[in-house]
């Protein structure tokens, strides 16, 4: 059974489906995650404590992710492979993440403030981890590439820039819900790895993870 704090961002993660966070109502997360509002707000303190909270989880769960698919039992340049698809994938479905990664956050989803300098620390330890605000772009990337450990952080940092660039580019324009510049479409407007582009990767990793170099230019 999820904890108190999972249930409410789980909440909150389902509200921001159906409307723009500015619209979301605190007393409506409390309502869904069947716990009082005095339990949200001692466990996030405000909604934007609950934002960042949100945002943290995501690059919780997704570094969780990479180390997982990294660590199975395959050679590493096809994890390698494996890990851009997923990134992919896993943009498309998750707004949240996918803000992360390419710092495209609007009115819909506005990017977390991190709590104000000299501002009371959190009473719960999670929340006072997350009240640091989410890293940037690069941060979460260079965070990526780590996962890696440094013989294969060249050939990470090459698949992870590629697979950030399939999430940027401009998918089929949608009619409702994200924008349509590119950013935020819906994710069934985004358009998977295709086998070419993997067979890209898996071509330039041959070559990359052999060379001497220790770093992408």
């Amino acid at each position: 059974m999820p904890t108190a704090r999972e249930a409410l961002l789980d909440a909150a993660l389902a509200a921001l489906e159906y409307r723009p966070w500015p619209t979301v109502r605190m007393a409506d997360l409390a309502g869904a995650a069947r716990v009082s509002r005095q339990t949200l707000y001692n466990e996030f303190g405000s909604k934007e404590g609950l934002a960042r909270a949100l945002a943290r989880r995501e690059v919780d769960a997704y570094l969780e992710g990479v180390r997982r698919l990294l660590a199975a039992p395959a050679p590493p340049e096809r994890n390698l492979v494996v890990v851009a698809e997923w990134i992919v994938t896993r943009a498309a479905a998750r707004p949240v993440l996918r803000a992360l990664l390419t710092g495209a956050w609007d009115e819909r989803l506005p990017a977390p403030r991190p709590a104000r300098p000299g501002a009371r620390p959190a009473a719960v330890p999670a929340q006072r981890r997350a009240d640091e605000g989410p890293p940037a772009p690069g941060e979460l990337v260079a965070a990526t590439v780590a996962c890696a450990g440094e013989g294969w952080a060249a050939g990470c940092e090459l698949v992870v820039r590629l697979a950030l660039s399939h999430v940027v580019a401009p998918p089929v324009p949608s009619t409702e819900g994200w924008r349509t510049d590119g950013q935020c479409a819906e994710p069934e407007s985004w358009s998977p790895m295709t086998p070419a582009t993997t067979r890209l990767i898996e071509t330039i990793l041959s070559v990359e993870t052999t060379s001497p170099r220790k770093t992408i230019p």
